[in-house]
C-alpha cells in the first residue's frame, strides 16, 4: 500500500536516503532477505517425463494391459501392433507439448533490463537482477523501469503500461501525489512505477518497494504457472476411455464365466477374452484424434491461426463467450484523429479546409506544438502527438515540412501540473506562440476566439459552449486536446508565463484509439452463432462502454463494470452477476482472471483474446487464450493456445468455425470406430454364447482397428465442412460426443456384427462336408466346425472380410445425419474414396499373399465368396439411405 503513503515516509520504512541511496551492508542485507530481482523459472519437464504423461489415459492403460497379455499368451504380433500405436500417440502428444510454455522465459527476458541506481551517494549502472527494496533508482526517458517503486521525484513524467494496465495512453506520474483510496485500479497509481513499463517522457527517482515475484508482473507469472485444465474433448476422450474399460472388464467376466460353463479351454477363452477386450476399445482412437486435430492446425495456419496445442482446436467449437481485451485487439492501437472543432463547427478529419488559414493554423499548430516524429511508418514520442502528426500527413502536410517552414525558436514543456505545452515558431517573418493541452485549464489564459475568419472577444457563453462541446466528445470516449495561438514580436526572452497568457482560442482536437474495421461485422456473426463478445480492458469505463456500444458489444451502461465494484463481491457472487455484464473497465490482471473464472463457473467455454503481458493470467485461465502474433508481448503469445499472425479479429471468428468442423469431423471418426467396435463385439460374443468357435481371432480384430479402420476415420476427420455451421448454437459443454447418434452407433454395431457372422455361417456350410445346416450349427456349437481345419479357416477368412469391407463402406454412412451420400457426391471427399480403394486391396494382400495369409491364418476367397462378402457388407449403406429417407420427409 505504499502509494497510501507520503513518500517521505517509505523511504523511512526502507532505511534508506533520498540523497544517497543504500549502504553496501544494507544492500547485502536486503539481497539475502528478498533474494534477486528476478522471476521464478517454471520447472521444464524433461522429454521423458513428456513422454509418460501421453501414456497416463484409460484407454492407454487397457491397450497396455492387452499388449502384455498378448505376451504372455505368445501373441507377439499382437503386442506389437498394440505397443506401435501406443509409442505413435505418445510422439505426437510429445511434439506437440515440446513447443509449448514459453511464458515464463518471455517475462524473464522482459524484467530484465539495467538500471542507474544511487548507492553510497554514487549513481551507478548495474542489471536490474541485483537490484533490491529500498535502492533509489533514477528515472529517465526510453528507460525500462526494473522493479515497483514509489515514486519520490518526478519532472513531466509518463509511462507507457498498455501492457501492464491495457490503458491506450502513457500515465502521467506525479511523486508528490498521497492516494487516499486503497482499492484504486493500478492504473490509477500516478504515484508508483512498474517493473517493465517504459518512461516514454520526462524523468524521476523512485524507491524500490517491491522485487523480483513481489512485483505487479511478478504476481503476473505466479498465475501464469497454474498447471493448465483439461478442454472439453480430452475430458469427453477421458470418460470414453473409462466407459470401454469397464465395459472391456465387464466382457472379460461375462466370457470367464461362460467358460466355465461350456467347459472351454481356459488358454483358448483367455485368447478370446483379449480378443474382446481389443474389440471394445478403438486402438487408434488417441493417434487418429492427434492426427484429425493435426490436421485441423494446418487448415488453421493456412487461415492466419497458429495453434500451439492440439486440442484447442476442437476446443474453439465449443466457445459460446468471447472475452476480449480492448486495446490492440478491438481497437488498433494507435490513436487516430478522428475530428476537429473550429467556429462553433465540428469538422471530420477528412474535411478540413487547408485553404482556410485558420483551419490550417489548427492542424499547423498541432503539430508544431509536439515533440513526437512519424513518417507514417516510423514514430517516437508520445502516442497522442504522434497521432496529430499523421493526421497532418493526411491532409498533405508532413511533420517534416511544417517544422523546416516554422521553425521552433522557443518552449515551455508540457508540465502535469500546468497540463500545457508551449512553442514558439517563426511564421512569414512574424513569430506565433501555439500552446495546446487541457482546455478547462487552455480557456482560463485566452481573451479572444476565432470566429467567422476573425478574432473576436472571448465571451462566457463562448466558453461554456466550447466545454460542453468538450463534454460532448468525452461521452464518445474521444481524448480532447484544445489549440491557442497569439502573435509576439520577440522570442528570444519570452518566458513560459508571458507565453501562455492572453490568448486567441484557435480550436479543439479529438482523438482516439479507433476499432478495428473488421470487427463489428465479426461481433454479428459472433451474435448470430450464439457467441457472446465480452470486452475486458485498463482503460476507463467511459472510453470502454463508448467503444463497446460502437462495436454492438453492448447497449446500456449498466452493462459495464469497473474494477473496483468487481473486489465487492465474492466469487460465487460475482459468478451471478457477470451473466448481464458486457464491458468490464480499469481491470487489473488478477480482475481478468477472475471473470474469465466465473463465465466458466457457469459451464460456459470462455474464449480470451489479448496482446498484453497484463492478458497473459487471463489468456491461460480461460478455455481457449487467443492473442495477437503482430502486436502481442511474448508472454500473452507464450500463456496462449492460439496465436493470430494478422492480428485481426475476424480470424476468431473464422477459427471458431473451423473448430466446429473440426469436432464435428472428430465425432464422425469417433462415432465410426466405435460403431464398427459394436460390430466386433456382437459378432465375436455372440459367437461364444452361441457356442461356436469365434469367427474372428484378436490378431484380425487388431488389423482391422489398426488398419483398415485408420485411413476411413482420418479421412472422415478431413471431410468437408458444413457451411452452415455458424447457424447453430455452441454446444454445451458438458454434451455428450454422442447426442443423437447413440441409436445409429448401436444399430450400425449390431448389423456389422450381424453380417460378420452371417458371412462365417455361410462359409462354414459352403466348405465343410455336411449339407444340413442343422447337423453343422451341433457341431459349431460343440466348439468342433466338422473336425475340418480348412472349412473353419475359409470361414473365418469370409468372416474378416466381411467384417472390414462393411466398415469400409459403412465410413460413407457418417458424412451426414440426413443428407443421401449421393447428394453430398461420392466424390465430394476423395480421401475417403481412397481409403476404400485402399482397404479393400490391403485385405486382397492380406489374403493373397502366402506368408501374410499364413499369419493371419486366412485363405484364398473365390468370385463367388467375394460377391457373397461384398453383398453382405452392401447392406449397411442400403438400409442407412433407407433409414436417411425417412428422416428426410419427417423433417419436412
Amino acid at each position: 500500500m505504499y502509494f497510501t503513503e507520503d513518500k517521505i515516509k517509505v523511504i523511512s520504512d526502507f532505511n534508506s536516503n533520498a540523497q544517497n541511496g543504500l549502504t553496501k551492508e544494507q544492500v547485502q542485507a536486503n539481497f539475502e532477505k528478498y533474494g534477486a530481482n528476478k522471476l521464478k523459472e517454471k520447472k521444464k519437464k524433461t522429454i521423458l517425463e513428456l513422454f509418460l504423461a501421453q501414456l497416463n489415459d484409460p484407454l492407454i492403460y487397457i491397450l497396455l494391459i492387452a499388449a502384455i497379455v498378448s505376451g504372455v499368451l505368445k501373441e507377439v504380433s499382437d503386442t506389437i501392433i498394440i505397443m506401435a500405436v501406443v509409442v505413435l500417440n505418445a510422439v505426437i502428444g510429445v511434439t506437440q507439448e515440446a513447443k509449448a510454455e514459453k511464458s515464463m522465459e518471455a517475462l524473464k527476458s522482459l524484467s530484465t533490463p539495467k538500471a542507474y541506481v544511487i548507492r553510497d551517494g554514487q549513481t551507478i549502472e548495474l542489471e536490474s537482477e541485483k537490484i533490491v527494496p529500498g535502492d533509489i533508482v533514477v528515472l529517465d526517458a526510453g528507460r525500462y523501469i526494473p522493479a515497483d517503486m514509489r515514486l519520490i521525484e518526478t519532472a513531466n513524467m509518463q509511462v507507457e503500461e498498455s501492457a501492464l494496465t491495457g490503458e491506450s495512453v502513457p500515465v502521467n506520474k506525479n511523486a508528490e501525489l498521497v492516494i487516499k483510496d486503497e482499492k484504486v485500479p493500478l492504473g490509477d497509481k500516478t504515484n508508483m512505477a512498474f517493473s517493465s513499463t517504459l518512461v516514454t517522457s520526462g524523468r524521476g527517482k523512485g524507491i524500490v518497494v517491491a522485487t523480483g515475484m513481489d512485483t505487479e508482473i511478478g504476481k503476473i507469472a505466479d498465475m501464469l504457472s497454474q498447471e493448465d485444465g483439461k478442454t472439453p474433448l480430452q475430458i469427453k476422450l477421458a470418460e470414453v476411455g473409462k466407459l470401454l474399460g469397464i465395459i472391456a472388464l465387464a466382457i472379460c467376466a461375462v466370457m470367464f464365466g461362460l467358460a466355465v460353463i461350456q467347459k472351454r479351454d481356459i488358454f483358448e477363452m483367455f485368447l478370446t477374452a483379449v480378443s474382446l477386450a481389443v474389440a471394445a476399445i478403438p486402438e487408434g482412437l488417441p493417434a487418429i484424434v492427434s492426427i484429425v486435430l493435426a490436421i485441423g492446425v494446418q487448415k488453421m495456419v493456412k487461415k492466419n491461426a497458429i495453434v500451439r496445442k492440439l486440442p484447442s482446436v476442437e476446443t474453439l467449437g465449443a466457445v459460446n463467450i468471447i472475452c476480449s481485451d480492448k486495446t490492440g485487439t478491438l481497437t488498433q492501437n494507435k490513436m487516430t484523429v478522428m475530428k476537429y472543432y473550429y467556429d462553433d463547427k465540428i469538422i471530420e478529419t477528412e474535411n478540413v479546409d487547408i485553404k482556410n488559414d485558420y483551419q490550417k493554423m489548427l492542424v499547423e499548430g498541432l503539430m508544431l506544438c509536439s515533440d513526437a516524429t512519424s513518417d507514417g511508418t516510423t514514430s517516437t514520442g508520445d502516442p497522442t502527438e504522434i497521432a496529430l502528426i499523421d493526421a497532418g500527413r493526411k491532409l498533405s502536410i508532413t511533420g517534416e515540412d511544417v517544422s523546416v517552414s516554422h521553425p521552433r525558436l522557443n518552449e515551455a514543456p508540457f508540465d502535469s501540473d500546468r497540463k500545457l505545452m508551449s512553442t514558439v515558431n517563426e511564421y512569414g517573418g512574424n513569430y506565433k506562440v501555439f500552446t495546446k493541452g487541457a482546455t478547462d485549464v487552455l480557456l482560463d489564459k485566452t481573451i479572444s476566439v476565432v470566429k467567422n475568419g476573425e478574432v473576436v472577444p472571448m465571451t462566457q457563453e463562448q466558453k461554456l459552449e466550447i466545454l460542453k462541446v468538450v463534454g460532448d466528445f468525452s461521452d464518445q470516449a474521444l481524448r480532447v486536446l484544445g489549440l491557442a495561438y497569439k502573435v509576439v514580436g520577440s522570442y528570444e526572452k519570452l518566458e513560459q508565463e508571458d507565453m501562455e497568457k492572453d490568448l486567441v482560442f484557435l480550436g479543439l482536437v479529438a482523438m482516439i484509439d479507433p476499432p478495428r474495421l473488421e470487427v463489428k461485422n465479426s461481433i454479428n456473426v459472433c451474435k448470430k452463432a450464439g457467441i457472446s463478445t465480452v470486452m475486458i480492458t485498463g482503460d476507463h469505463q467511459k472510453t470502454a462502454f463508448a467503444i463497446a456500444k460502437e462495436l454492438g458489444i453492448a447497449s446500456e451502461y449498466d452493462q459495464s463494470m469497473s474494477g473496483v465494484e468487481i473486489d465487492n463481491y465474492t466469487d460465487e457472487e460475482f459468478k451471478e452477476i457477470v451473466k448481464n455484464k458486457r464491458v468490464f473497465s480499469r481491470v487489473s490482471p488478477q480482475h481478468k482472471v477472475k471473470i474469465v473464472n466465473a463465465f466458466r463457473a457457469s459451464d460456459n467455454i470462455v474464449s480470451m483474446t489479448g496482446d498484453g503481458v497484463n492478458d497473459a493470467p487471463s489468456l491461460k485461465a480461460a478455455d481457449i487464450g487467443v492473442s495477437m502474433g503482430i502486436t502481442g508481448t511474448d508472454v500473452a503469445k507464450g500463456a496462449s493456445d492460439i496465436i493470430l499472425t494478422d492480428d485481426n479479429f475476424q480470424t476468431i471468428v473464422t477459427a471458431v468455425e473451423e473448430g466446429r468442423n473440426i469436432y464435428a469431423n472428430i465425432k464422425k471418426s469417433v462415432t465410426f470406430l466405435l460403431s464398427c467396435n459394436i460390430g466386433e463385439i456382437v459378432a465375436i460374443f455372440v459367437s461364444v454364447l452361441l457356442g461356436w468357435p469365434t469367427p474372428l481371432q484378436s490378431v484380425h480384430l487388431l488389423w482391422i482397428n489398426l488398419i483398415t479402420d485408420t485411413f476411413p476415420a482420418i479421412s472422415l476427420g478431413m471431410d468437408t465442412g458444413d457451411k452452415d455451421i455458424m447457424k447453430e448454437k455452441p454446444r454445451h459443454s458438458k454434451q455428450s460426443l454422442f447426442k443423437g447418434r447413440i441409436l445409429f452407433l448401436v444399430v450400425n454395431g449390431v448389423l456389422i456384427g450381424v453380417i460378420t457372422l452371417l458371412a462365417f455361417l455361410i462359409g462354414a456350410v459352403m466348405y465343410s462336408n455336411i449339407n444340413d445346416l442343422g447337423t453343422l450349427l451341433t457341431h459349431m456349437t460343440s466348439l468342433n466346425l466338422l473336425e475340418n481345419a480348412e472349412a473353419e479357416r475359409h470361414a473365418r477368412t469370409m468372416a474378416f472380410v466381411t467384417l472390414a469391407v462393411s466398415q469400409l463402406f459403412h465410413s460413407f454412412n457418417l458424412r451426414h445425419e440426413k443428407k443421401s451420400i449421393f447428394a453430398i457426391g461420392l466424390t465430394s471427399n476423395m480421401y475417403l474414396v481412397y481409403s476404400l480403394i485402399g482397404g479393400i486391396l490391403i485385405q486382397l494382400i492380406v489374403i493373397y499373399v502366402p506368408l501374410l495369409a499364413a499369419a493371419f491364418k486366412v485363405s484364398p476367397l473365390s468370385l463367388l465368396d467375394w460377391a457373397i462378402v461384398v453383398g453382405l457388407s452392401l447392406s449397411v449403406i442400403v438400409l442407412n439411405e433407407i433409414v436417411k429417407i425417412f428422416k428426410r420427409s419427417a423433417a419436412k
